[in-house]
């Protein structure tokens, strides 16, 4: 198997055009005021406990879940390509640990076409995630990601 075929096996992919210019969406993901209000499942509130957003710079949000349980999400930033690409290693303790996850921006008019993928260590890893819920998960995400950045950009 190819490597290129290899990391596709291990990788989820999510697709979606948002009705915003990119350097909004970008300010979205990179501004922690802006995080808070879409980062998380619908019906979670988000506290960013931490936030440096550079290249070896760590980030560490809090999700409060409806049962009142803390849900924790850190990772560091590997890549980050203004207005193009955010690249870290994440964890989302206790259920998804050392995944890399990728945001990638790119124009499409007065729009972002903006793609996630998250890249798992193992094929069979990223099946178990699959079966888990990690589309849903994260597609609620992107639904209050879509809501906040189309609201901003009236």
């Amino acid at each position: 198997m190819s490597d290129e075929n290899e990391l596709k096996n291990r990788t989820v992919t999510i697709k979606r055009t948002l009705n915003a210019p990119v350097k909004l969406v970008w300010e979205a993901w990179t501004q922690s005021e802006h995080i808070a209000n879409w980062w998380g499942p619908k019906g979670m509130e988000v506290k960013v406990m931490e936030h440096d957003f550079r290249v070896g710079g760590q980030w560490k949000y809090s999700m409060q879940m409806p049962d009142g349980n803390e849900f924790i999400t850190d990772g560091v930033y590997s890549e980050i390509v203004e207005f193009k690409r955010i690249c870290s290693s994440a964890n989302f303790k206790p259920m998804t640990e050392g995944v890399e996850i990728q945001a990638i921006f790119e124009t499409n008019g007065d729009q972002t076409d903006f793609t996630f993928n998250v890249v798992h260590a193992t094929a069979e890893y990223r099946i178990q995630q699959e079966k888990m819920g990690i589309l849903n998960g994260w597609g609620s995400v992107f639904d209050r990601l879509e809501t906040f950045v189309s609201s901003a950009n009236r």
